[in-house]
């Protein structure tokens, strides 16, 4: 997954020894200080060693040295990109979509910027999941979704400029499965409206499924959602409407005997 470009390696061995000089006389000194006199194409080369062995806080470390050093070096844009890699490996999601994100405002021509925007999705990806979703010993649509919401409008974003990046098949895949998840989660919330009697808010709720969600096969349940919330406001024309567009899309709906609509709530 991770974009290099590629480097000839020189002066790591001489970073090291004075980082390891550095360490020893003075385990306080700052990064600015311990870095200090070190040439950007040796800190740019030990930052790629430390990611080629997976020590993700050593390449952060050195990725910011170098950011705060050399920002107009010459290693400076493929640095940034690769800090955001870093900080996502390191389960460093805030930090990474803040710096993919920055990486897109400084270079949004960048031929990797792709790849940017991709990382960003892939860490509110991370940071919306929870440890038991594998389980499934919870249903993770009842929790708040911020960071899903997120990683869904990052992979929309991805997928809409750039419809050809080798990224745009996994963004689509991941998206299909975000589009569920946050559907099923609104309709959680306008189940708890109807059996609260908050009839209007339900009905709301099932039409913005409807409206921001429309390939997700939750719009079956949205739309049985609003049908319960007009009856309870009494307002059985429209419930007859949405009811006629529930038969007709899926006449198989668990809430359907023939022309019988079962609610979930009402009396």
């Amino acid at each position: 997954m991770r974009v290099f470009s590629a480097a000839n390696r020189f002066g790591v061995f001489a970073l090291s020894v004075a980082l390891l000089a550095g360490c020893a006389s003075n385990d306080t000194t700052s990064n600015e200080d311990r870095y200090a006199g070190v040439a950007e194409r040796e800190l740019y080369d030990s930052a790629r060693d430390a990611l080629d062995a997976n020590h993700f806080s050593t390449a952060i470390e050195r990725l910011e040295a170098l950011d705060t050093r050399y920002p107009f070096g010459e290693h400076a844009e493929q640095a940034q990109l690769e800090l955001v890699y870093a900080y996502y490996e390191n389960d460093n999601w805030e930090e990474a979509r803040a710096a993919a994100s920055r990486f897109i405002r400084l270079h949004p021509d960048h031929p990797q910027v792709d790849y940017a925007y991709y990382l960003r999705g892939l860490s509110a990806w991370q940071a919306g999941r929870f440890s038991l979703e594998r389980l499934r010993l919870i249903d993770i649509s009842k929790r708040d979704l911020g960071a899903t919401r997120d990683a869904y409008g990052d992979f929309r974003e991805l997928i809409q400029r750039y419809p050809q990046s080798e990224y745009a098949p996994d963004a689509q895949q991941r998206i299909v499965y975000l589009r569920e998840l946050l559907a099923r989660h609104e309709l959680h919330v306008a189940d708890y409206y109807l059996r609260r009697g908050a009839y209007l808010a339900a009905v709301e709720r099932g039409r913005w499924v409807i409206e921001n969600y429309p390939e997700a096969n939750a719009t079956h349940d949205a739309l049985a959602t609003m049908v319960e919330g007009y009856q309870g406001l009494e307002m059985d024309d429209r419930a007859n409407e949405v009811l006629a567009v529930l038969r007709e899309n899926a006449p198989n709906h668990e809430q359907l005997d023939g022309n019988r609509f079962s609610p979930k709530h009402l009396d």
